[in-house]
């Protein structure tokens, strides 16, 4: 995937700290010296070529509620059907297949613990697979994002 040169400053700058502001896009014009379409534009190419995946916070989970990692062990003939029934939840994000025995795995999130053990049940129950729960213990914080720079 190509990216341009707006697309680069555009996720260098607002990677983290989006204006949380009543116009955000047209700040963050302001701030890239643009137009408000323009950066519309770019994200909407983003989200269309696969480069972006969503615009929003990411909350402190133990101050917003609760959340755990979730593995199942799917078998391969039901991974898409199984895929898109985990994603259905709006509890769910992060959902990843990978390359193990408990191969699909998701981030589940919910008001407090016992809504995640409800919606644990329930995706046992609506797909027949026994998910594996792992509770975060202690959080190392990393600054993620990956800033690209200019084009080589």
């Amino acid at each position: 995937m190509q990216i341009d040169s707006l697309s680069r400053r555009l996720i260098d700058r607002f990677q983290h700290g989006m204006p949380l502001c009543a116009e955000p896009y047209r700040a963050m014009a302001d701030a890239l010296e643009c137009s408000e379409d323009e950066v519309l534009a770019c994200l909407e190419q983003l989200e269309s070529s696969g480069g972006l995946s969503r615009i929003g916070p990411v909350f402190e989970h133990s101050r917003a509620g609760a959340s755990t990692l979730v593995a199942l062990a799917v078998p391969e003939a039901q991974l898409e059907e199984i895929a898109e029934q985990i994603n259905r939840y709006p509890e769910v994000n992060h959902n990843y297949l990978r390359e193990h025995h408990y191969n699909l795995w998701f981030v589940l999130t919910g008001p407090d613990r016992a809504r995640i053990d409800a919606l644990l049940l329930q995706i046992e129950a609506e797909t027949g697979l026994v998910p594996l729960d792992l509770p975060m213990q202690a959080a190392y914080r990393i600054d993620l994002g990956f800033p690209i720079g200019d084009a080589p």
